[in-house]
């Protein structure tokens, strides 16, 4: 058993239950680590376990049969994955991994399934998370299709920053390239627009959100649809202005 870093309650869902449903639940959860790279399930696989973040970001990631991959939906302690399993499904048609490592507590799905039939906050709380993540998915579609590459990271570097304490993310160009399947030295180039606005510093491995409001500015309209859609159903997910 993964040496215990977090409550539950560091997820945002798990900290909505009522007692009651709170206490039929945790018995239930493994702890467990979740490094950088790791796969939560794999694209085509059986899904064996549905992990709720208490910290970290994870991936929904999208595959073509020729190979190529872009990120479809980004998730941390604001939901739980894969969001497939809540429906029903026992297998994910998506890649589910982890890009910033953390904590999280994991349960099987068929035990995810009997406690949605008897917690009905739990299953509720579910079935909204899998709304606001294909909502998510949705606005991700649409500014893949009408936003430049400066603003699609804007929106995605502030997508993450929601997802973490402090103001650091550790994450490589490579690795933002196909999460935004674009070429690396696209990455670059929007790096040193934002870093050259003071809204971000980027070294090696690592971008450091320096300017929140400017980010958000300058990302425009590519982002807060979801979160909003998020807040309303859920609960707060944006970090606040700095």
């Amino acid at each position: 058993m993964a040496e215990i870093t977090a409550k539950p309650t560091e997820n945002h869902l798990l900290a909505l239950l009522p007692a009651e449903e709170y206490a039929a639940v945790v018995r239930h959860l493994e702890p467990c680590a979740i490094p950088r790279g790791f796969t939560i399930v794999e694209a085509d696989a059986t899904i064996e376990h549905v992990h709720f973040p208490c910290s970290g970001i994870g991936s929904v990631i999208n595959i073509s049969p020729e190979g190529n991959r872009v990120e479809a939906g980004l998730f941390g302690r604001d939901g739980f994955a894969p969001v497939a399993a809540a429906i029903g499904a026992n297998i994910s048609i998506s890649e589910v991994a982890v890009q910033v490592p953390g904590f999280s507590y994991r349960l099987r799905r068929t035990e995810l399934l009997d406690l949605m039939r008897t917690q009905p906050v739990f299953a509720d709380l579910l079935h909204k998370s899998v709304h606001v993540l294909a909502t998510q998915a949705g606005f991700t579609a649409l500014s893949n299709a009408v936003h430049e590459i400066n603003e699609r990271l804007a929106r995605w570097i502030l997508m993450c920053h929601d997802r973490i304490d402090g103001n650091e993310l550790a994450l490589t160009h490579e690795f933002i390239a196909v999460m935004l399947a674009v070429r690396r030295p696209s990455v670059t180039t929007a790096l040193h627009v934002l870093e050259g606005n003071h809204f971000i510093r980027s070294v090696r491995g690592l971008v450091i959100v320096r300017d929140r409001a400017g980010l958000e500015d300058f990302a425009s309209d590519a982002y807060g649809k979801a979160e909003d859609e998020y807040e309303r159903l859920i609960g707060p997910l944006r970090r606040r202005k700095r």
